[in-house]
């Protein structure tokens, strides 16, 4: 019996973004946009969670204009007039079914590979041209190449604002391209964006700046941010509270209204001699609201369902008892959703037993 979920009801009211509740639809790439642009089926998609309580939605990374920015022709992209129009048809409908949404802003850098994509004779770019530590594939980007991505973020921004988005996310995380200059492992720049983990947040810094520059003060901008990269799940940025801290700071003072902080687990505390994780964590540092997830609703990890196993359902109560605790505002919910989009409706009436396990076939079949 899931005890407390009422918790997860309850309104959420920030400064500059108002919710119905407390669940959010995290990120997750499907490769359901041919050519890059979302179709109706897409806007279905969505539609079809925000009509079942979610109370908003983070979509699929959607790339920035910038031609190395994906290994994918069919992951959706924030270019082209036709795929402005399509995502505007996707906020309409997750209006329409009482919904709020923000697209997840995207640039993969390294993590790209090579000869793949819209754009395959082109080399791909990170700060040192290393897609895992040790591993230098490329030059590093040069100061035109940072300012241009830098602007093709804030440009992507200005855009979901004026067809209707609710806020942005920045992709920050899991060892793409901002998390390539965080991480000291794909970093070896000795200039102002390399060296101490200050001058490795400067890039992002700067994207955020330029996004609040175009977007005014009153939009909000979410920032997702993880320890673990697809390169290293053991990786780190922080290795204590003090050098959260210190990553957090200039984020903060650049414009970050919310943190998504992206864990394997939710229920694991991120430090020793302290039950919070990295939500509770960046919340209890910065003081701005923050988003927990990692495996919410399912019982084993997300690597599982792609070598042949997968992830049955199972309940909160953990998470409701941080919840309880004010450890974080808002709770990211990712393949149960995908797998399941009446989760929510279904926690809040108690039917776990109700709910679709994850499987590689579940998420074969999602359209």
């Amino acid at each position: 019996m899931t005890k407390n979920s009422d918790l997860l009801f309850e309104p959420f009211i920030s400064e500059k973004l108002q919710l119905p509740n407390r669940i959010v639809m995290a990120p997750m790439t499907r490769s359901f946009s041919p050519g890059g642009i979302p179709g109706e089926d897409v806007a279905a998609y969505y539609r079809k969670r925000a009509e079942a309580e979610v109370g908003l939605i983070v979509t699929e990374g959607t790339t920035v204009d910038y031609d190395t920015a994906t290994n994918d022709i069919n992951v959706p992209e924030f270019v082209s007039d036709a795929a402005i129009a399509g995502w505007k048809r996707v906020v309409e409908e997750v209006h329409a079914a009482g919904g709020k949404i923000a697209p997840q802003l995207w640039h993969m850098g390294m993590a790209r590979g090579k000869e793949v994509g819209p754009a395959p004779e082109q080399a791909s770019i990170g700060p040192s041209g290393l897609v895992a530590p040790g591993k230098k594939v490329s030059d590093p980007m040069t100061m035109e190449q940072i300012e241009e991505v830098v602007a093709k973020f804030a440009n992507a921004a200005e855009k979901a604002k004026e067809i209707g988005f609710d806020a942005v996310e920045v992709h920050g995380a899991h060892g793409y391209l901002v998390d390539q200059f965080f991480w000291e492992g794909t970093n070896q720049r000795d200039d102002e964006y390399g060296g101490s983990l200050l001058k490795r947040t400067r890039f992002a810094v700067e994207i955020v700046k330029a996004i609040r520059a175009k977007v005014g003060n009153d939009f909000p901008i979410i920032f997702r941010f993880s320890q673990w990269k697809l390169q290293d799940y053991e990786a780190k940025l922080a290795n204590s509270s003090d050098e959260l801290a210190q990553f957090l700071a200039p984020l903060v003072d650049a414009g970050v209204d919310i943190f998504h902080a992206s864990t394997r687990r939710y229920w694991l505390p991120e430090f020793d001699g302290s039950p919070l994780n990295l939500a509770g964590w960046t919340q209890k540092i910065t003081g701005k609201p923050a988003i927990t997830v990692g495996c919410v609703g399912l019982d084993d990890e997300f690597i599982k369902a792609f070598s042949g196993g997968g992830a049955l359902a199972t309940n909160i109560d953990p998470l409701l008892e941080q919840l309880q605790r004010g450890d974080y505002d808002l709770v990211a919910v990712g393949r149960a959703l995908l797998s399941d989009p009446d989760w929510a409706v279904k926690v809040r009436e108690d039917r776990f037993s109700d709910m679709t396990p994850f499987t590689k076939e579940v998420l074969g079949s999602l359209n």
